[in-house]
């Protein structure tokens, strides 16, 4: 079930959202569209003093107050409605900073512009795939690769690495099952190489080996030097690999529990390489051939 916070269902939505003017509440500095000084190699990656996000004017964020450091994998706990999602969509500079302060990899989240340009450096895998359904796997590739300044020859090496290389292709994605629009969304995310990692539920969806890729998809990012937010209900599969846990109640957070050290960050870019998809039976089968008729 999706909550409010779950927001548009399209890409040009997501847009149309995210140019929302920001609220008189949010405390910050004068527009720029550089990003802010205070964005240092030592800086955190995200930094939330009293963050309200309302939504329709209920407030899904009620004044949290976050820091995460690069490299971290941080698992974000709670009931359905607590405001994981909104938490995500904020560092994503897709939910609004209606009050408070907040900055993530030195973009300022009360500036309209720098949200523009922080979206190009963050990776939000949602419960919305942000895929077009008239258009084929590839072709959705090919939108989101130009659509973020990406070379379009990164395009087939992702595409083999999870396993879409075959006819799964040119299959429209109205036409993928949910476990294969899934794994199209995360041909995306690994194609754009985003510096923070947002991921709300990864493992929905997903068989056994899915969810081994995605664990393994996420330790390579780490290895790399980004940094992953991780918001999901299976709690012992995401807190082997989480560095830290918050758990988050009513817009607040509860608890923070650190539960590993975080992995070193690495100097080096990232880069193609990592886990590959392991298909199952079936996995590359089209969930239907011809056009969905209402």
């Amino acid at each position: 079930m999706f909550t409010v916070a779950d927001g548009p269902q399209t890409p040009a939505d997501t847009e149309r959202s995210a140019g929302a003017t920001r609220s008189e509440g949010v405390t910050d500095a004068p527009r720029t569209t550089e990003r802010s000084t205070l964005a240092m190699p030592d800086s955190p990656v995200i930094e939330l003093r009293g963050a309200i996000s309302l939504i329709d004017r209920f407030p899904a964020l009620a004044g949290v107050d976050l820091t995460v450091s690069e490299g971290e994998i941080l698992l974000v706990r709670g009931p359905n409605g607590a405001g994981k999602s909104t938490l995500l969509r904020l560092c994503a500079g897709l939910a609004p900073l209606s009050e408070g302060y907040g900055e993530v990899l030195g973009f300022r989240l009360g500036d309209r512009r720098q949200r523009r340009e922080l979206r190009r450096q963050t990776g939000l895998l949602a419960h919305s795939t942000f895929l077009y359904d008239e258009l084929t796997v590839e072709e959705n590739l090919v939108f989101w690769a130009r659509a973020n300044r990406i070379d379009l020859a990164a395009v087939e090496p992702v595409l083999d690495r999870l396993a879409l290389s075959n006819r799964l292709r040119t299959v429209r994605v109205a036409n993928l099952s949910a476990g294969q629009r899934r794994r199209a969304s995360l041909a995306v995310l690994v194609c754009r190489r985003p510096r923070l990692w947002l991921l709300d539920e990864p493992h929905a969806g997903l068989d056994v080996n899915g969810r081994d890729f995605v664990d393994g998809l996420i330790k390579h990012a780490i290895a790399f030097g980004a940094t992953v937010l991780l918001a999901s209900h299976d709690y012992d599969r995401a807190g082997d690999i989480a560095s830290r846990t918050i758990v988050i109640s009513g817009g607040q957070i509860q608890d923070d529990v650190p539960s590993a050290p975080p992995a070193p960050p690495s100097t080096r870019p990232v880069e193609p390489g990592g886990p590959r998809w392991r298909p199952g039976t079936g996995d590359n089968e089209p969930a239907s051939t011809g056009r969905r008729t209402s």
